[in-house]
């Protein structure tokens, strides 16, 4: 069968990369045409557009570059009508995805989306048109699920595909892992400064600012696939400071603590069991807009799927290096780690367990053999 696979950035990448393999285990004639990153490219078929050429990040910066995005928007379309897939599926990437999605259901395309759009963080209102595009929705985070149902629409919860990518990663040994990459014998505090330049630049000068407070710990940049080493040399002025591309799992595997962009790397880094401290900043513009429309009490997955502060959340103003000191010692602190851990012990449990992937390609594959 052929399946036609949109996906925006890094988890995107990994989640459509994932799903990719499960539906090949069971559709040996799969064809696949995408949108996304390496990972998926790796698994086969025929990459359209990668997500680094097409990474904005905040209100400003969609603006900025909206005649792009509708130029992609419309090349999107016409790319899938001439492969005439039997199912799209639409991974997250809420902006692109919502479009195409109604132009597909209406040209009588089967639309079928992984990972929903975080409608339940802003801007309700797009449920209706999701219950009007949208054939069948799986989604990956528990509360998720009441929240649609509440909308009437039904959802299916699939449980949390990171649980497969890190416990089906090859395991490093951590001696190798640090003879390697020269890191000594410190505790690591791992640096995840999100993906994109916008965000790095605004992130990863602040987290270097605290450094020479901790002599005795190693920091390590966890450098995103999508960025060159030269464009993060820039920030780096202190020896104490190392940088590692695309090994953020393996990093993770040996870290004592970490400084963390909210995303998806806060759940990744829970799923670790590394105590973090989640970080936030954008552009001031940006911020005050998505101040008024997101109606959360917390911004990092960690909390949401919890229903509390597990981990502390710093955004705009109270992210700056007086802060950041303060909890960074607390995470050390062993009282802390010990009710951290125990807290993620619990998140793991509430992410629904193993087999998010294949539970999603079975469903998509079998909807369309009926």
């Amino acid at each position: 069968m052929k399946y036609y696979i949109v996906a925006g950035e890094a988890s995107g990448d990994l989640h459509g990369s994932n799903l990719m393999k499960a539906l090949q285990k069971i559709d040996a004639n799969a064809d696949f045409r995408f949108w996304g990153g390496d990972l998926m490219q790796a698994t086969g078929g025929n990459l359209v557009k990668h997500y680094k050429e097409r990474a904005f990040m905040g209100f400003i910066e969609v603006i900025m570059n909206l005649n792009k995005i509708f130029k992609d928007i419309s090349f999107c379309k016409k790319d899938i009508a001439n492969f005439n897939p039997d199912v799209i599926i639409f991974i997250d990437n809420s902006g692109f995805n919502l479009r195409i999605a109604k132009w597909a259901k209406q040209e009588g395309f089967r639309t079928h989306y992984y990972i929903s759009p975080q409608v339940w963080a802003s801007r309700a209102s797009r449920v209706k048109a999701i219950k009007r595009d949208i054939d069948a929705m799986y989604v990956i985070l528990p509360f998720v699920k009441p929240f649609y149902k509440k909308h009437g629409y039904e959802v299916t919860f699939v449980g949390h595909p990171l649980i497969d990518a890190i416990a089906n990663r090859e395991q490093v040994s951590e001696f190798k892992f640090r003879e390697t990459h020269k890191l000594g014998n410190k505790p690591i505090i791992a640096l995840l400064p999100g993906s994109r330049k916008q965000e790095i630049t605004k992130m990863l000068s602040v987290m270097l600012g605290i450094v020479d407070y901790y002599p005795d710990h190693q920091f390590v940049i966890a450098g995103a696939p999508s960025q060159d080493y030269s464009f993060y040399k820039t920030f780096i002025k202190s020896r104490n400071v190392k940088f590692i591309s695309n090994k953020t799992y393996d990093l993770l595997s040996i870290s004592t603590a970490a400084l963390v962009t909210s995303g998806t790397a806060t759940l990744e880094t829970a799923l670790f069991k590394v105590p973090q401290v989640v970080c936030y900043k954008g552009s001031n513009i940006s911020y005050q807009i998505a101040k008024r429309i997101i109606t959360l009490k917390f911004i990092s997955l960690v909390n949401l799927v919890m229903d509390k502060e597990v981990v502390t959340e710093l955004i705009q103003n109270d992210f700056n290096k007086k802060r950041l000191k303060q909890e960074l010692d607390k995470i050390l602190n062993p009282e802390t780690r010990k009710q951290l851990f125990l807290d993620y012990y619990e998140l793991e449990k509430a992410l629904g367990g193993k087999g998010a992937s294949e539970k999603t390609a079975n469903l998509i594959y079998e909807s369309i053999k009926s």
